[in-house]
């Protein structure tokens, strides 16, 4: 099983336009994304997933891969899809998609991901990542989607909403969900075809889609939180946990 790890990264965003080239102490954010994920174990290639120029650029000069996609791609996975199309992976070959605005990601967390489908192949097409939340600001942001899973491990649902709810007690574990995917290339081209989902469309949350249409994502805990920035202000919070690292 080959193992291809993408990282679809776009310029453009209402919130933090040109997200991925800011600069992180002193280097892009869509380098430190490349470089930790670098170091995971197991990995044939690493691209960056674009359609904008100025990240290519950026990319190439550090020495990363880069897979330039259509303008027209609708989401992260519309990416994902048309990247691997290009490559031309087989069937059975794993895709793992890094989202380029978590520069904190832990190899480790990479490495878990790919072992799931090592341990349990042909069970599932798709699985991910969570982790436990530790600061209690987390807990009701939407920012920070929730999930909840069953006994083996099989996600249940993800929410922007504190899940579960606990009636009579707040002492209960809550589970954050990291954006770090890993599917067969067979179930991309699966997935890439399915329709929109209604609660995928409620919570802006591409992964309900597969839920809604039966399919299986398994689901690993990290050790090893991975924040997303969202925000200029993210990018001073991962500078200092950079410099603690």
């Amino acid at each position: 099983m080959n193992v291809t790890l993408l990282i679809p990264a776009r310029y453009g965003s209402s919130r933090f336009p040109g997200k991925p080239l800011a600069p992180i102490n002193g280097k892009p954010m869509i380098q430190h994304v490349y470089e930790r994920a670098s170091l995971a174990k197991g990995l044939k290639d690493i691209y960056v997933a674009t359609d904008d120029e100025r990240i290519k650029d950026a990319v190439e000069g550090f020495g990363g891969k880069v897979i330039m996609t259509s303008i027209e791609a609708a989401s992260g996975t519309d990416r994902i899809e048309d990247a691997i199309t290009q490559l031309g992976l087989a069937e059975d070959d794993l895709v793992v998609n890094l989202q380029g605005d978590q520069p904190l990601i832990d190899p480790i967390s990479i490495e878990q991901i790919i072992s799931l489908f090592e341990r349990h192949p042909g069970e599932f097409g798709m699985a991910t990542l969570g982790f436990q939340i530790t600061e209690e600001e987390e807990l009701n942001d939407p920012k920070h989607v929730k999930l909840v899973f069953d006994n083996e491990f099989n996600a249940l649902y993800f929410s922007r909403a504190r899940i579960p709810f606990g009636r009579d007690t707040d002492d209960y574990p809550v589970y954050k969900h990291l954006g770090v995917y890993a599917y067969t290339r067979k179930f991309v081209h699966t997935f890439a075809k399915l329709p929109l989902g209604r609660l995928e469309d409620l919570e802006k949350l591409e992964q309900l889609r597969a839920l809604e249409h039966g399919y299986k994502i398994k689901v690993a805990i990290s050790a090893f939180d991975s924040p997303e920035v969202d925000t200029p202000e993210d990018i001073r919070i991962c500078e200092s946990r950079l410099a603690v690292d």
